[in-house]
């Protein structure tokens, strides 16, 4: 067979062979195009298209629900069995059963007295309550910190104890699993879980036990977070919305039509019998709380979410913290999905309703595709089909239904509808990292159990502020701000909108450029809270 150069396809003779570069690749351009990038960048458009169908269905469902649950749901203390508690003259104490509060911590100096405050001020008898503070901390000044702030309240006639381990084995399952094995837990019949920045109000269990106690078939009741920096920076507002809408509609939809939903790491008390039912704590991902959720309601328990019950938290307000959580958010159900697919499938114990809306709505398209469609067709697929004129997309599926889709997500936070358009540049730039999480989870890779805990600054930034920072060399500076593949990313945009405004027919150079402006801000570390070094 005669031997192929480089010369069957740019033969010397052409002009400009040796100094025309440009012309050469803009030649084999032209020669690959048609056979390879034409037929593959449509098959790309038609699987973003179905994607954004399914994301699109899932929202408008979502949101038909929603509407019926406001306009005609009755309230969950009619749907279920409840009754106030009562102080009983002759029972006393007796009459409220034992509660279990778990405070799992790791180094959380700046936060720690406000949860440990507000579990102890719980309006509930204090005999019938026992608070473990699971400190999981290295630094022993911190450990030493929160130990004497456990003593102080002790001294007060609460009961509270400070627990530790020897390692820090399964993360904050582990601490929560071996909080569980204390013979004084086997007294209690119900254990509620607040993260360290959590600050539940007084009434939290008087409002929450008595779905538990009258209906036994609940395994764990789910308060709403509510946030106490949502105002601190664009990051936390724009946090605010997501979560909002995972809240208020997310949760409320799974609660009203199946009874079950993810459990959400804290702000919730659960059945101690249905978690050992359910083969108590794993901490084989990185979501726990979702792990023991599917595993419960596979077992046939039901979860009530209780929207006007609501528990202040801190959001991560520097880039970093949240980069970090949102990748452990995202790796960690796509790998919990690839480990209990076929469980779920096989389960006998719930309908077969429940397990299509548990692995197709819950799982594949809220926790994988929502994420790849956003990024791949935004970011990648849309971007390079101006590059290629012969590859259309449809305007339906470019514009009209992210438009619905984007406004059908507003519905969480009406407060911030002026940021919408904001929200959904800074959401594709996310998607990057949750799509790559995701890939992570799903092909079991290297960071696939990464637990990096969510950074809380408390009053960290305000006590800071009032000292002089140390100087900080210009690497170092660059090194925690600068992130590259967002720049990339910028500059592979700005090059798809400078070509769709010179030669385009569309239009899209106006979004690429604004996705341009977002993507550099965060490439460049203008997002989110920055801490001065200590």
């Amino acid at each position: 067979m005669a031997e192929v150069s480089a010369n069957t396809f740019l033969p010397e003779s052409f002009p400009g062979y040796s100094v025309d570069i440009a012309g050469q690749i803009g030649l084999l351009w032209e020669l690959i195009k048609p056979p390879l990038i034409i037929p593959l960048l449509n098959i790309c458009v038609y699987m973003c298209l179905a994607m954004s169908i399914m994301v699109f269905m899932e929202r408008l469902y979502m949101g038909v629900v929603i509407v019926l649950v406001k306009l005609f749901w009755k309230k969950p203390e009619k749907r279920y069995k409840w009754e106030p508690m009562k102080d009983d003259i002759e029972l006393g104490s007796e009459a409220f059963p034992k509660v279990l509060v778990q405070i799992p911590m790791f180094n959380e100096k700046e936060v720690y007295k406000i949860s440990i405050g507000a579990a102890c001020n719980l309006s509930w008898p204090a005999d019938r309550l026992v608070i473990q503070v699971l400190d999981d901390s290295t630094d022993f000044i911190i450990k030493d910190m929160v130990e004497r702030e456990c003593i102080r309240w002790a001294s007060k006639g609460i009961n509270i104890t400070y627990q530790i381990r020897e390692s820090r084995g399964g993360y904050k399952a582990g601490a929560l699993k071996e909080g569980l094995k204390h013979d004084y837990v086997k007294e209690c019949e119900y254990v509620v879980i607040f993260d360290a920045d959590f600050r539940p109000e007084p009434d939290f269990l008087r409002r929450s036990v008595p779905f538990l106690i009258h209906n036994k078939d609940i395994a764990l009741v789910q308060a709403r977070w509510r946030f106490v920096n949502a105002n601190e920076c664009l990051l936390t507002r724009m946090q605010e919305m997501s979560l909002d809408y995972h809240f208020k509609v997310e949760q409320e939809v799974g609660s009203a039509t199946h009874a079950f939903f993810g459990f959400n790491g804290t702000g919730g008390i659960w059945r101690i019998g249905a978690i050992n039912e359910a083969g108590g704590w794993k901490d084989r991902t990185t979501v726990e709380d979702m792990d023991l959720a599917v595993r419960a309601g596979l077992k046939g328990w039901k979860f009530l979410y209780l929207g006007d019950l609501q528990v202040k938290s801190e959001l991560p307000s520097t880039f970093k913290a949240f980069r970090f959580q949102q990748h452990r958010w995202s790796c960690g159900p796509a790998y919990l999905f690839r480990q209990m697919v076929m469980e779920i499938i096989r389960n006998k114990k719930v309908t077969l309703y429940k397990k299509f809306y548990v692995i197709y709505s819950f799982f594949f398209v809220r926790k994988l595709i929502a994420h790849m469609f956003t990024f791949f067709f935004y970011c990648v697929v849309l971007p390079l089909s101006i590059l290629v004129p012969e590859v259309d997309v449809p305007k339906w599926g470019a514009i009209y239904i992210p438009c619905i889709i984007t406004t059908l997500n507003s519905v969480g936070t009406p407060r911030s509808f002026h940021l919408l358009f904001y929200w959904v540049l800074f959401e594709n730039v996310m998607s990057f990292h949750r799509t790559k999480a995701t890939f992570i989870g799903l092909l079991e890779a290297k960071r696939v159990n990464e637990w990096v805990v969510t950074e809380k600054l408390g009053d960290a930034l305000k006590n800071k502020s009032n000292n002089k920072a140390p100087r900080r060399s210009l690497s170092k500076i660059l090194g925690d701000r600068i992130q590259l593949h967002e720049l990339g990313f910028a500059l592979f945009l700005f090059i798809c909108g400078l070509y769709d405004f010179l030669y385009g027919k569309n239009c899209y150079f106006i979004f690429l450029f604004l996705q341009v402006i977002t993507f550099a801000i965060v490439g460049f570390g203008f997002v989110g809270t920055i801490v001065p070094s200590s």
